[in-house]
């Protein structure tokens, strides 16, 4: 009876002492994989841009850049996505088409996307979307408006420091990580933990692709900005009269805008009706057709039958009254 109570004495605290073994290796294994997050957070400090003054960084429509983007942003390590979406007009489409590609070639911008298209009224319409350096994004919107007269302007600037920062830690973190999986499966000798291992690099693989991706197009919108441009062909550029201050030029304007919107409305009937003539011709020629055809089959009722009929009601009633 002592035996067995003393072989389960000794049972009892070596499993103890097992679970003690246990719980002490595993917080090591753990706390050697995110040191490397740790040490990358430290690299950026995400309070330098709390004293930033609110709509620091934005565009202020003026042809000039906020007091925010200056150079010492990007020496600070903030990283800042800027864009912009500007409607033209012109009334030489051909030299404005012209201008905006010699622009975008001086200040090392590319096109991303080009759209030209044409209105049923003779005018012309051009879409770019361009991709311009970060440091060109100010003078390069400034110079697009002495290009061409711009109607409507949007410009806003993004500060995905926190992201981008965090995105790194992780990536870097990852790498770590898999440099170690590799380490244990050299000196792993039991299948199983091969397997386990092999599945683990598999998973550290597929999340270091996926952040080095995301950092990728992060650095795209970064270093470069995007601009979206709209160019349109008119005849008479809008907004460039002076406010009228009296009665008189008010209701002048207003007679000259009349005489002007009738005239283009003829004008535009005009070309709708030199595109269109061949359909009209031809529906005109079918509705012709119905018409002649339906008097034909009128005509060739037996009309002389009701003549008839009503010339025997005639006859009853006279003698009725005689």
């Amino acid at each position: 009876m002592k035996r067995c109570l003393t072989l389960l004495l000794a049972l009892v605290l070596a499993l103890s002492l097992a679970a003690c073994g246990a719980k002490s290796a595993g917080p090591d294994t753990m706390t050697g994989d995110y040191n490397g997050y740790e040490s990358a957070k430290e690299d950026y400090d995400f309070s330098a841009t709390d004293d930033e003054p609110e709509g620091a960084g934005a565009w202020n429509g003026d042809g000039q850049v906020g007091s925010g983007i200056d150079k010492s942003l990007s020496e600070r390590g903030v990283k800042m996505i800027y864009s912009a979406h500007i409607e033209m007009q012109t009334l030489s489409y051909e030299q404005a088409v012209e201008d905006i590609a010699a622009l975008v070639e001086r200040s090392g911008a590319y096109f991303e996307q080009k759209n030209f298209s044409n209105y049923s009224s003779g005018y012309r319409h051009a879409s770019y979307t361009v991709r311009v350096p970060a440091e060109q994004f100010a003078d390069f919107c400034a110079q697009v408006g002495t290009l061409c007269h711009v109607t409507w302007q949007d410009d806003s600037a993004e500060n995905i420091s926190e992201q981008y920062y965090d995105t790194q830690s992780r990536l870097e973190t990852a790498q770590i990580k898999l440099a170690r999986l590799q380490e244990l499966l050299k000196k792993a000798e039991n299948m199983e933990d091969i397997i386990t291992i092999e599945s683990a690099i598999s998973e550290t693989e597929y999340e270091i692709e996926r952040l080095s991706g995301t950092m990728r197009h992060y650095d795209a919108l970064v270093d470069y900005a995007t601009v979206t441009l709209e160019l349109s062909e008119v005849y008479r550029l809008s907004g460039t009269e002076d406010a009228p201050k009296s009665f008189g030029e008010k209701l002048s304007n207003a007679f000259t805008d009349g005489l002007a919107a009738v005239a283009e409305g003829l004008e535009n009937f005009a070309i709708w009706l030199a595109y269109s003539w061949l359909g009209i011709l031809i529906f005109a020629a079918v509705v012709f057709a119905a018409v002649k055809l339906i008097g034909r089959l009128r005509r060739g009722q037996k009309l002389p039958k009701i003549g008839r009929k009503k010339n025997k009601n005639t006859t009853n009633e006279t003698k009725v009254e005689e």
